[in-house]
């Protein structure tokens, strides 16, 4: 709700210059994520530990105060710090990840992870659209507390409607607590784990070079008019593809392999945002975003559904941690980039970025899968034949 105009915000709440505005749209975006980078390897150790339903309610909480106090920002630095705190307890989507991952069986796991792929990208939706249409009417600090009251509501939902049951031993995993050490040698180990967890920050860097100036750029091939709410319907585009494709990329991921699938998205992906440069109006921009959700909306399902077949049950946790550290990692370098390449060279610069990055991803993933996987399998083949 709040992403479409942050950098209007930033820009209301002083006489500030294009390139101070678009420099610090993406300072603000990314410190939220710089602390996320740090505590999520944390959370997700202390979630194998003790559960994730407690930790869902605290980061909610957290989240939803968080938001409501930037509705009474007077200053970038006071919203910068408010995005700096909000970051300690960002992990709600990740951690219900690990939740949902954990007590999925394997060969159902990319169908189910699409499935909670498509509840959060319906948010993703929705909220940019219904952001920028209170924000246009209400105001960005009214649109702020608004959105503070529907996290809050979430922790509810979860406090009051999710029960967590405890890992059970019928996949022939041991239950015994793995060091941080063993953890980090297990991924190491498996190099295309490995990989897929690199490419986890690849992936943001390429998604969210585009996302704080985005807005900047609807106002630039379409003018001032309305600028929060056509903001909106240009984020929302991508969401829209995102729910339409990602449970059926889960699922076919489960017949095909994730891998495959995987390094198919990232090549399609890379392909599609790069009209993104060349747009003209509104609408053409909307078209290429949407064709980007569809492409993207299996990447993270997929990527998920791999570390839960690669991982065992009681280090999941902290392993999904890792991973989403590397994402974090990626919208920290992300903002930061496309907001200096923005500034310097223009935002359609952006975007041949963008889709650079992306097809370099699935080229590394896809020599890695060949070296350590397709491989492997074939000489097993012949081995057994």
């Amino acid at each position: 709700m709040v992403i479409p105009f942050l950098s209007l915000y930033i820009a209301s709440l002083g006489n500030f210059s294009n390139v101070y505005i678009q420099n610090w749209a993406g300072w603000v975006f990314l410190v939220t994520f710089i602390a996320a980078f740090f505590f999520s390897p944390v959370w997700g150790r202390v979630g194998d530990k003790y559960g994730r339903k407690k930790l869902l309610i605290f980061f909610a909480s957290g989240i939803g105060l968080s938001v409501f106090l930037m509705g009474f920002a007077t200053s970038v630095w006071q919203l910068f710090i408010l995005r700096l705190l909000m970051g300690i307890f960002t992990g709600f989507i990740p951690m219900s990840q690990a939740l949902i991952a954990t007590q999925t069986p394997r060969k159902s796991a990319g169908r189910v992870l699409g499935t909670l792929q498509t509840g959060s990208i319906t948010g993703s939706l929705m909220g940019p659209l219904l952001g920028g249409a209170l924000a246009d009417m209400l105001g960005f600090s009214t649109t702020f507390k608004w959105t503070a009251i529907t996290i809050i509501l979430s922790a509810l939902i979860v406090a009051f409607g999710v029960k967590e049951h405890r890992l059970e031993t019928a996949e022939g995993n041991d239950h015994r607590s793995y060091s941080r050490k063993e953890v980090l040698l297990h991924i190491i180990r498996h190099p295309v784990l490995l990989v897929v967890m690199i490419i986890s920050t690849l992936v943001q860097i390429a998604h969210f070079s585009v996302q704080p100036i985005l807005s900047l750029y609807v106002e630039e091939i379409h003018g001032p008019a309305s600028i929060a709410f056509f903001s909106g319907i240009a984020f929302s585009a991508a969401g829209a593809g995102n729910l339409l494709m990602s449970r059926r990329w889960g699922k076919l991921g489960d017949q095909r392999g994730y891998i495959k699938i995987l390094i198919g998205l990232l090549f399609m992906a890379g392909i599609v945002y790069l009209p993104g440069a060349f747009v003209t109006s509104i609408w053409q921009l909307v078209i290429v975003r949407f064709l980007l959700g569809v492409s993207i909306g299996g990447i993270i399902p997929l990527r998920i559904a791999y570390i839960r077949q690669e991982a065992p049950l009681s280090m999941q946790g902290e392993v999904l941690g890792y991973n989403t550290s590397l994402r974090f990692l990626g919208n920290i370098i992300g903002p930061a980039l496309g907001g200096l390449i923005a500034g310097f060279y223009g935002i359609s610069t952006v975007f041949f970025v963008t889709s650079a990055i992306l097809i370099l991803s699935g080229i590394f993933l896809l020599a890695a899968w060949y070296k350590h996987e397709y491989t492997d399998q074939k000489r097993s083949l012949s081995t057994r034949y």
